[in-house]
């Protein structure tokens, strides 16, 4: 069995001028996620036949415009998955009233704008404890998928944190716990801690390649800087997991000029590479993908797949 999944995070612009301690940009720009790049990957998945995962930011949907665009999602097959309703960079350190409280009004914003209860979770960052995972058995949730365990992206985040603290601009990044690199890449069950194997909420980590290729990152922003062949270089390592988690954003498909975030471009990379150049390498990684026998499923889907089958083996 090989199952593949394409998840996009929808966090619009200002979560990004808030990790790179931004000033706020112009105002039309600040909706890009939603009102263009949103309406690019309906029309990609619907080219390649594909259902993915949106995973909804609850407040911004109080915009009629994102409020109906997460409507259309829904309607047009793909599943919607709860981020949050505030995108906290510190959500894990809040206490677990206001976790609670951030989950719960996540599914419930989500609910108003498509008449539909999300399953699934995936906290900012990435970042998650185990007191979260309480809070998302507790309240209903089939499967979280937040647990990126990735040395390079680890030691990358806590490096331009460290940068951005001796330079004395702000940012609201946070650094997971360590022992998150030792967590299982393929889809377990949480123990305590959460990194360890147990009986709890089914997991679907974020995608990496295979452990003797020293788990690289296999998610949007490496796949887009890698280009079409480079990206096909790292299919090949990811090749093998039982579950490709191919975790992107919605600002993977952004492009710097068209789109008016050229200010932001010098902080992220990934916007000095053009919509067409996305467009390519995203369709030949999923090719490379299809070539390899992989099935295209969103994360409900692989939630129920393998919770049936770790249930057997319980």
């Amino acid at each position: 069995m090989r199952l593949a999944a394409l998840s996009v995070d929808l966090d619009e612009i200002p979560c990004y001028t808030a990790i790179h301690g931004l000033p706020a940009l112009e105002s039309e720009a600040q909706h890009a996620v939603y009102r263009k790049c949103v309406p690019r990957f309906e029309s990609l998945f619907a080219e390649l036949g594909i259902s993915s995962t949106f995973f909804v930011i609850g407040r911004d949907l109080v915009d009629e415009r994102a409020a109906s665009a997460v409507s259309r999602l829904h309607k047009a097959g793909h599943e919607l998955g709860n981020h949050t309703y505030d995108h906290h960079y510190d959500f894990t350190r809040r206490d677990s009233s206001q976790i609670r409280a951030q989950i719960l009004n996540g599914v419930q914003a989500i609910e108003r704008a498509a008449g539909v209860t999300p399953v699934g979770f995936r906290a900012p960052g990435y970042t998650i404890t185990d007191t979260v995972f309480d809070a998302l058995e507790d309240l209903g949730a089939k499967y979280d998928s937040s647990v990126f365990p990735c040395p390079s992206y680890y030691t990358l985040k806590a490096a331009a944190i460290g940068s951005y603290k001796l330079r004395r601009r702000p940012t609201q990044s946070i650094v997971d716990d360590l022992r998150v690199l030792s967590a299982p890449a393929e889809p377990y069950r949480v123990g305590r801690p959460y990194s360890q194997r147990g009986h709890g909420l089914l997991e679907l980590p974020i995608g990496v390649t295979g452990d003797w290729s020293a788990r690289l990152p296999y998610i949007g922003t490496s796949v887009i800087m890698a280009g079409a062949r480079g990206a096909k270089a790292l299919t090949r390592l990811i090749a093998g997991r039982s579950l490709v988690n191919l975790e992107l954003h919605g600002i993977d498909l952004a492009d710097a000029e068209q789109d008016g975030l050229q200010g932001l471009a010098p902080h992220q990379p990934d916007l000095r590479k053009t919509l067409a150049a996305k467009l390519e390498t995203l369709r030949a990684t999923i090719d490379a993908l299809r070539d390899r026998g992989y099935e295209f499923v969103t994360l409900a889907d692989a939630a129920r797949v393998f919770s049936s089958i770790q249930n057997h083996d319980h």
